[in-house]
Parts: C-alpha cells; structure tokens; sequence
C-alpha cells in the first residue's frame, strides 16, 4: 500500500500521526545505527548519533524533499552527525574486533581477527569523508548514485573520492604489512 511507503509515511508524519514516525524509526533504527558504528566503532556514540538523527529528521520533516530517497536523507544526517562526533573526538580509538568464524579452527580465527583488526585500524586512519565513502560503498553497499544523494555530492566525486580512499587505504595496510 503507498501508504507505507516512505512517501506516504512522511506525509502522515507532516499530518501529525505520531504512529507514521513511529514505523519510520522501526524501519531505520538498525540501518542508521550500524552506519554511525561503522563510521565511529563505538555502540555508545552510534546510539547517540542515532538518536539524534532521528531526533533531527523529525524536526526537519517539512525540510524533507520526496524527489530524493528517505533512506538516503536520512544516512546523510547520521554521516554528518558521525563526521561531527569523529571531529569532536580528534583522536584514533582503537577497534574492537568484529565477530570470530569459529569455523575456520583456531589459527584460522586469529589471523582472520588480526587482518580485520588491521583494516579497521587502517580505515580509522582516514579522513572522515573519505572513511565516509568506504562505509557507504563497501559496509553497506550503496550504489554511487545513493552515495550522492547521502553526502550531498556529484557521482563523479563520490567515485574519486573513493578512490582516493581505496588507495590511502592500500597504503595504510601496505605501512602496517597488513594484505
């Protein structure tokens, strides 16, 4: 039914149905959290940047233009909140480990821990608008064209964009022996 769509959810929303919101938050909860714990490394500030981007997609309901996705307005709040909090911490943190393939027995699970540990450490290094496009393209698969829309850029400069990043990446995996 249109009406569940993002579209009409949004025009509910501007209509003052608390319960439209309500299913837009349940539909994007978990994509926007995993984008900020992927741009941050940290559950707790991935929740507040959740929540705040929520937080501000209600405020700026009426700001929303329906020509462009709803997830795509949305991941670019959390990017730029993200980007915010990794300006206001100015520092590397370190990574936590994702989770072990106990399938690949022990040696295996160490060294497949060490290599991530290695690129998480590796993207931490990058600059937020370029760790911004590896996020966005390789963690949760956007196209380009919603890479765009999210950060508000031409295609043509989410792609070198991210090809800068791939290959400072390279470069931070080659200096740390990490491939």
């Amino acid at each position: 039914m249109l009406e569940d769509g993002d579209g009409g959810l949004v025009e509910r929303c501007r209509a003052g149905d608390k319960r439209a919101f309500d299913t837009l938050v349940v539909r994007y909860q978990k994509p926007v959290f995993n984008a900020a714990l992927r741009m941050l490394r940290n559950p707790d500030d991935a929740r507040d940047v959740a929540q705040t981007a929520f937080l501000k997609v209600y405020e700026h309901l009426a700001d929303y233009d329906p020509k462009f996705k709803f997830y795509s307005w949305i991941y670019r709040i959390a990017v730029n909140e993200s980007i915010n909090v990794l300006h206001r911490r100015r520092r590397h943190e370190p990574i936590v480990g994702d989770e072990l393939d106990e399938s690949v027995g022990p040696e295996g699970q160490v060294a497949g821990q060490q290599l991530g540990a290695g690129i998480q450490k590796a993207i931490m290094t990058l600059k937020p608008d370029y760790r911004s496009v590896i996020v966005l393209r390789h963690f949760l698969d956007c196209s380009y064209q919603d890479m765009a829309e999210i950060l508000s850029l031409p295609e043509k400069t989410v792609k070198s964009r991210l090809f800068a990043a791939r290959q400072q990446l390279a470069e931070a995996l080659g200096r740390d022996g990490v491939a």
